[in-house]
C-alpha cells in the first residue's frame, strides 16, 4: 500500500480508503447494503491489515447507523484511535425538523457532536460538507468548520459534490480571511465518467487539492460483471437506481478495452478500472466499498495492477472526453508558451 499527502498538508492517507456506505442498511443506503456488525468488524480488520488508514463515512449513511458500526469496529477490534484518518460528512437531513439539515452553524454544530457520539470519538480527521447548500452563506458554513479546527474537534476539512467555481470562491474567501482551507475533494471520478477533468481536475492541482475518489467502478458498471452479452445483474440494479448515470454505450466500449487488458494481466476488470484512477497524478485516494468479503479482497489487489504507458494511452484513447469549449480553444491557444 502506498501512502500519498492529503492535498497541501503533511497528513498521509492511503491510495485506497474504505467506504461505509454499506454499512447498516437504514433509508435510502439499504439498496447499497445492509452489513451488521460482525461483518462490519471484519472488512474493517482486513482492510487495516491490508495497510489502509483511511476510513470514510457520513451522518446519513443508513440515519447515523454507518457511524455507529465504524465506531465500534474501531473499538471492537482494538485499533489505535491514532492509526486511522477517519472522514465524515454534513449536510443532509437529519430529522424532521426546519433546520435538520444544511450547512449552517446551528446544523453543523450539532451533528459534529452527534457524528463524535456515534464514531466513539473526541475528533474526526477530516470534516467533509457532503454537497453546497444554496440557502447558507458560504462564509457562515467555512468560519463554523473554522471554529471546529480550532476547537480541536476536527482536524481538516475537505468538500464533496460541488462545482469548480464553488470550490474556488471557498478557497479564495479562506484564503483572504485567514481561516482554515478545504484540503479535500471527494467526488464522482472513473474511467467511465471523465467529467471532472473539464474544470475541477485543473483546479485541484492548481490548488494543491487533493482528490478522494468515489464510485470509481462506476456502481459495478465497471466490475466486469456488466457486458453486452449479459446485462442480467448490473441491468437490473440500475433499471431501479441507475446512479451515478453512465453512457452505456460507452461505457461498453470501455469494458471491451479493459477486459483483454484484465486477461493479460491475469486480473479482474474491476482492477484495471480501480489501477487506472490510481496512475492518475491528480488522485489522492480511491475509495473501495464491498457488500462481500470477495469484492473487498479483489479491489485491495488494485494497488498491484501496473498499467505501462502504451495501456493507459489505449484506455484513454477509448474513454476520452468529447472537445467542449472553452477546452478545445485553450488546447489551440497554448502552443507558442508551453515551459
Amino acid at each position: 500500500m502506498k501512502y500519498n499527502l492529503l492535498g497541501n498538508t503533511g497528513l498521509k492517507v492511503s491510495e485506497l480508503y474504505l467506504g461505509t456506505m454499506t454499512y447498516g442498511g437504514k433509508g435510502w443506503a439499504a439498496a447499497m447494503g445492509s452489513l451488521d456488525q460482525q461483518a462490519v468488524d471484519e472488512q474493517i480488520k482486513r482492510a487495516v491489515d491490508a495497510g489502509v488508514n483511511f476510513i470514510d463515512t457520513a451522518n446519513v449513511y443508513s440515519e447515523g447507523l454507518s457511524e455507529e458500526l465504524t465506531g465500534q469496529a474501531i473499538h471492537n477490534l482494538g485499533i489505535s484511535r491514532h492509526d486511522i484518518v477517519l472522514a465524515t460528512k454534513v449536510r443532509g437531513k437529519m430529522g424532521e425538523g426546519p433546520n435538520d439539515a444544511g450547512l449552517t452553524r446551528k446544523h453543523i454544530f450539532q451533528q459534529v457532536e452527534d457524528s463524535l457520539r456515534r464514531l466513539k470519538t473526541d475528533y474526526i480527521d477530516l470534516y467533509q460538507t457532503h454537497s453546497y447548500d444554496p440557502l447558507t452563506p458560504l462564509e457562515e458554513t467555512l468560519r463554523a468548520l473554522d471554529d471546529l479546527v480550532r476547537s480541536g474537534k476536527v482536524r481538516y476539512i475537505g468538500a464533496s459534490n460541488v462545482a469548480a467555481w464553488q470550490l474556488m470562491k471557498a478557497l479564495s474567501y479562506s484564503t483572504y480571511n485567514h481561516i482554515e482551507k478545504y484540503v479535500s475533494l471527494q467526488a464522482y471520478y472513473t474511467i467511465a465518467g471523465r467529467d471532472l477533468e473539464r474544470e475541477l481536475v485543473p483546479l485541484l492541482q492548481d490548488q494543491k487539492v487533493g482528490l478522494m475518489v468515489w464510485s470509481p467502478l462506476a456502481s459495478g458498471f465497471l466490475s466486469g460483471k456488466y457486458t453486452r452479452e449479459n446485462e442480467s445483474e448490473e441491468g437490473a440494479r440500475r433499471a431501479s437506481f441507475d446512479f451515478p448515470p453512465v453512457n452505456k454505450e460507452k461505457g461498453l466500449d470501455i469494458v471491451d478495452a479493459l477486459r483483454p487488458l484484465a486477461d493479460s494481466k491475469g486480473v479482474s476488470v474491476a482492477q484495471v478500472a480501480l489501477a487506472w484512477l490510481l496512475h492518475q497524478p491528480v488522485v489522492t485516494s480511491v475509495i473501495i466499498g464491498a457488500k462481500k468479503m470477495d469484492q473487498l479482497e479483489d479491489n485491495l489487489k488494485a494497488v498491484d495492477v501496473h498499467l505501462t504507458p502504451e495501456e493507459l494511452q489505449q484506455l484513454d484513447e477509448v474513454s476520452k472526453l468529447a472537445p467542449e469549449y472553452p477546452g478545445w480553444m485553450l488546447d489551440f491557444t497554448k502552443g507558442d508558451r508551453q515551459p
